[in-house]
Parts: structure tokens; C-alpha cells; sequence
């Protein structure tokens, strides 16, 4: 492609929008421009590396023995009414009306319709297993659209889907799309881990997810150094050890606390440790109020909360001064369990139940309660684990302590079991002639996240950085001044014999200044460089690569020679 005849409308300055790298430069190279808040166009240079994301997943699931499919964004509500999650998927499901009143939504995934397009066809469990999978526009409406093509309220993803006839096949079935997550995150060039997560609205009961690392990344993960632990911090258990002890339980004491209405407060105020205090949290779930108790020097998790309750997400909210105010006649920071049991419902986490004298909220404003005691004091529903992971918790595998990263969800995959079989009445007749419900899977690759993980892993102060096996084009040739005819025919040479060789090339042939080209090639970041300046008429050029500073001056007739090593070295099939 010549470039004095390319749509590419390279920005200088940054976007007052833009807060992170990928953003930022995949907005300043020309490859993507902003429609609305979380909705993008896709210009030729950011297209151009979608279709290559999309390509290897193609290929990775093809070589898996999954088929492609292409189902329609437009689902009817009927669907996900049979499945439940029409009303308990969240605000962010696009809900739409047609002109006969019939409603639909913009699918946000496609468990339902997968489920629904095999259901009639399947008949035996002779035509199982079975993995399909499409590449779609999925669309989510995000309360808060940031960073870019990290959340988006529109944005291109690969799900695929397996119906097996048992567990043991499903757990085949899993193994083998890991595999080929695996083969996809690694041609990516991505650095990444693979970490349980939570199943959330997706179902099921095992859920892992592909997490490119970065420090941008929304995404908190906990792993060990010391064995193969690595979970989400929403999903991570918490080991957090209550010595045992036999103090006895003293008396309960009330305290007067004047305005000392949080745990650090309470520290100073009381001169005692954090890990002696009960913390009280309040919260409206599902519209009914709910109060958990735990450690005073951990975070709740809100995550592990909503899967207690059996609620979504989006149905969990901390509760206003009012209603605290109507359910302990205290002011906020002075709730307690004590009493409490009969306004709210109480969740204990268990580790409050073998601590012995804690301090906790008096529900009467500027007063607190010494020396409580779970059983004696106060009662509730035990939990055995709310409690957010923290950097240096210990491994619940293998007792090392575990480190904290930050990354972005490229990739995750679940064993869902029979939650949408069942309720759609998708069956099979097994080898006894017995109707089973299929065994189900679902799997997921972020297109377009896996873009922008890729700018954040690779990018520079200068611009973006592109693995040669995703980068827009291969090689970029810069001719330094196009009033030069030696300049002009020997760039134009090298572009059409690498042109012929199958390479994509660009080849800068723009009426600008020097300074402009070299600029613009940092920034759309293509990987191998040639320019041809002024030692053209000795059919001498400047090689050099754009993640590497090295600059070498060559005979033109041994570009072809290295452009091909560039391409041996990056494990190109």
C-alpha cells in the first residue's frame, strides 16, 4: 500500500479522553476513532490487526475441531426468559422493542441461541460431542465506558460453545479449548496468566480466566510463586488464621466513641489493633437490607457476598444513611450485630466466630461495644468466606504467601453443566435410549481487548510496538526525499518485489517532511524498517527494526534475506 494514497489520520497531540496507552495511541496511529461514549469505528490500519486476532483464533479453533458459526446480534426475549437471566443479566443487557412490541435484546453472549440452534438437530448422543463457535459483535451496556476498547459498550468477540453427553466428556472438552487458548495468547505474543475466576452470571461451578498482564489491567489476580495457584480476586480464597486461644470472654462493655466512626479511628482511639475489631458493612441485596460482619483489618468482597445471597451483581448496593439510621437508630459507623439479627439479616464471616473480646459498633451513635463474642452476644448466618484477598495472604494451596498483579481478561472459559440445556429442553437420547440433557461449555476470547492488551504490552514513548504476527503491515519503506528519482525507483523496487514475496508492505511515498514520516512510522509501529535516503544511487539502504534501536546500513538486494529471518524467528505457520 502507498501511503500517499492511505486513509490515516495520525493525531500529535494526545485526546483529552484518552487515559491510557493503548487508547491514546491506538487513537493517535489512525486506527480506531470514537463514535459515541464506548462504541469505536475501526479505520484500515486498526481493522487490518482485528482481522489478524480474529484469523489466529480462527485457526486455533479450527485445528480443535470446532466449526464456525454466524448467529445474529438480535435475540428475542423468549429465549433468555427461558433461561432466567432476561431480568437477572442486568442493566447492562441493550433491551429493544420491535414495531409489533415483541422484545429482543443485543446479544451480550449466546449461550441461549447456541442451545437453541442445536437443540432440533441433536437428537443422539452418537453426534457428540460437539464445539461450535463464531466470531460476533457482542454489546453491553457499560455504566461507566473507559479505556478505550478495555470497556466498551460494543466490542468484537470469539465464543464458542460445547455439548457433551457427560461430565468426563465436558471436562475433555475444556481441556481441549485451554489448549487452544493457550496456542492463541501465545501466537499473540501476549504475556499472560490463567487464573480461576468467578462464574458470575455465566453459571456453572468452574471458571477460568486468560489474563494479560499489565499494569493498567482492571483485573487484580493473586498467584503463588511457590506452586500453580492463581485465581481473580473476586474468585481467590482467603486463608486468614484466627489463633486459638483460651482467653476467657469478659463482660461486654459499652464504650462512649465520640465521632470515631471508622476502623482506623477506632485504632487510634482505642489504642488496639485493627484485627480486634469486628467491622460492620450494610447493604441493600435484591431491595432487602443485609449486614456483614468481618475481620476490622480486612475488605469485604462483594463478589463472594452476591454469590452467597444468589443475586446478581448489579442487585447488591451499600445501604444509605437512612436505611442504616432505620435499622440500628444509629448513625453511620456505629453499626454492630448486636440486637441486629431481628431488623436485618446477618452474615458472619467464620473467622469472626473464633475471635474472642472483639470491639464492635454499639448501634447507638458515639458508642461502641467491647469484649463481644460470637454465640454468647450475637448470632447469624456463618459464611465461611467474605474476605477480599490481599497482597502476602497465604496460599491456600501450599501455604507460601501469595503476590498481587494487575492484568486484563483476554480470555475465559467455563464449565456450565446443564443450566441452559435444562431450562431450554435441550436433549439427546444416550446409548440406552434415555433422554439426558447435553453437558454444556462456553468459551470466550476478547478480540478486541486482546488488541488493546497487546498495545499495552508493547508500546513505547514514541508509539505502538506491533508483533510482526498482528502488526498491519510487515515492513515499512520510508523514501526520504520524493523529488529524488535514485530515491523514488529503488523504493519503489524494494516494495514490489517484497510486494510479490508476499509481504505486506507499506511504503511511505508521502510529499512530507522527513521528520513527519519517521514520526508516523513510531507510532502505527510496523516492525521492520527500510530507508532509502541519500546513498540510493550506490543501492544502499538503513535497516532497522522498530523494537530495537540498532540501525545498520546494507546492500538493498539483502532486504528480502532478512525480512524472511524476521519472519523464521517470529514462528511464522
Amino acid at each position: 500500500m502507498k501511503m500517499s494514497k492511505m486513509y490515516m489520520p495520525t493525531l500529535r497531540e494526545v485526546p483529552a479522553e484518552a487515559e491510557i496507552p493503548s487508547h491514546q495511541l491506538l487513537l493517535r496511529a489512525g486506527m480506531m476513532r470514537k463514535l459515541v461514549s464506548g462504541v469505536y469505528t475501526y479505520l484500515p490500519l486498526g481493522y487490518k490487526v482485528i482481522r489478524k486476532v480474529e484469523q489466529i483464533c480462527r485457526e486455533e479453533m479450527d485445528a480443535a475441531g470446532s466449526q464456525e458459526f454466524l448467529l445474529s446480534a438480535l435475540q428475542p426475549k423468549e429465549l433468555w426468559e427461558a433461561s432466567g437471566r432476561w431480568e437477572n443479566f442486568g442493566p447492562e443487557m441493550w433491551k429493544v422493542i420491535d414495531r409489533n412490541e415483541r422484545e429482543f435484546c443485543l446479544g451480550p453472549t449466546h449461550e441461549e441461541y447456541f442451545t437453541s440452534v442445536i437443540k432440533d438437530e441433536i437428537k443422539s448422543y452418537k453426534q457428540l460431542p460437539l464445539n461450535i463457535y463464531q466470531i460476533q459483535t457482542k454489546y453491553r451496556d457499560e455504566k461507566r465506558p473507559r479505556f478505550g476498547l478495555m470497556r466498551g459498550r460494543e466490542f468484537i468477540m470469539k465464543d464458542a460453545y460445547s455439548f457433551d453427553v457427560d461430565e468426563e466428556g465436558l471436562k475433555k472438552s475444556y481441556q481441549v479449548m485451554w489448549d487452544a487458548y493457550d496456542k492463541i495468547f501465545t501466537r499473540l505474543k501476549l504475556r499472560y496468566k490463567v487464573v480461576q475466576g468467578d462464574t458470575g452470571a455465566m453459571g456453572g461451578k468452574v471458571s477460568h480466566e486468560f489474563t494479560a498482564m499489565s499494569e493498567v489491567g482492571e483485573g487484580l489476580i493473586a498467584y503463588c510463586d511457590h506452586c500453580d495457584y492463581a485465581a481473580t480476586d473476586e474468585k481467590a480464597e482467603v486463608v486468614y488464621r484466627v489463633e486459638e486461644n483460651s482467653l476467657e470472654m469478659l463482660e461486654m462493655e459499652k464504650v462512649h466513641t465520640p465521632d470515631v466512626k471508622t476502623i482506623e479511628e477506632l485504632n487510634e482511639f482505642l489504642s488496639m489493633e485493627k484485627s480486634e475489631f469486628g467491622k460492620a458493612l450494610v447493604y441493600m441485596a435484591a431491595g432487602k437490607p443485609v449486614v456483614a460482619i468481618i475481620p476490622g483489618d480486612r475488605e469485604l468482597n462483594e463478589v463472594k457476598l452476591a454469590n452467597y445471597l444468589g443475586i446478581g451483581g448489579h442487585e447488591l448496593e451499600l445501604a444509605d444513611e437512612s436505611v442504616i439510621k432505620d435499622i440500628t437508630g444509629a448513625n453511620k459507623g456505629f453499626t454492630g450485630p448486636v440486637g441486629l439479627s431481628k431488623k436485618a439479616r446477618l452474615l458472619v464471616d467464620s473467622r469472626i466466630t473464633k475471635m474472642k473480646n472483639i470491639v464492635v459498633g454499639g448501634n447507638e451513635t458515639d458508642y461502641h461495644l467491647k469484649n463481644v463474642n460470637y454465640g454468647r452476644d450475637f448470632n447469624g448466618e456463618i459464611v465461611d468466606d467474605l474476605l477480599l484477598v490481599m497482597e502476602g495472604d497465604i496460599c491456600p494451596k501450599c501455604d507460601a504467601s501469595l503476590k498481587m498483579d494487575r492484568g486484563i481478561e483476554v480470555g475465559n472459559i467455563f464449565q456450565l453443566g446443564t443450566k441452559y440445556s435444562d431450562s431450554l429442553g435441550a436433549k439427546f437420547l444416550d446409548e440406552n435410549g434415555k433422554e439426558k440433557s447435553f453437558v454444556m461449555g462456553s468459551y470466550g476470547v476478547g478480540v478486541t481487548r486482546s488488541v488493546a492488551a497487546i498495545v499495552e504490552q508493547y508500546h513505547d514513548d514514541n508509539g505502538i510496538i506491533w508483533p510482526l504476527v498482528v502488526a498491519p503491515y510487515h515492513v515499512i519503506i520510508t523514501i526520504v526525499n520524493i523529488k529524488n528519482e535514485e530515491q523514488i525507483s529503488l523504493g519503489e523496487k524494494l516494495y514490489n518485489e517484497l510486494t510479490k514475496q508476499g509481504y505486506e508492505v507499506l511504503l511511505d511515498d508521502r510529499n512530507e517532511r522527513v521528520g513527519v514520516k519517521f514520526k508516523d512510522r513510531d507510532l502505527i509501529g510496523i516492525p521492520i524498517r527500510v530507508t532509502v535516503g541519500k546513498l540510493a544511487g550506490e543501492n544502499i539502504v538503513e535497516y532497522s527494526l522498530r523494537s530495537s534501536d540498532d540501525k545498520t546500513e546494507i546492500n538493498a538486494d539483502t532486504v528480502k534475506d532478512l525480512v524472511l529471518d524476521e519472519f523464521v524467528k517470529a514462528g511464522f505457520k
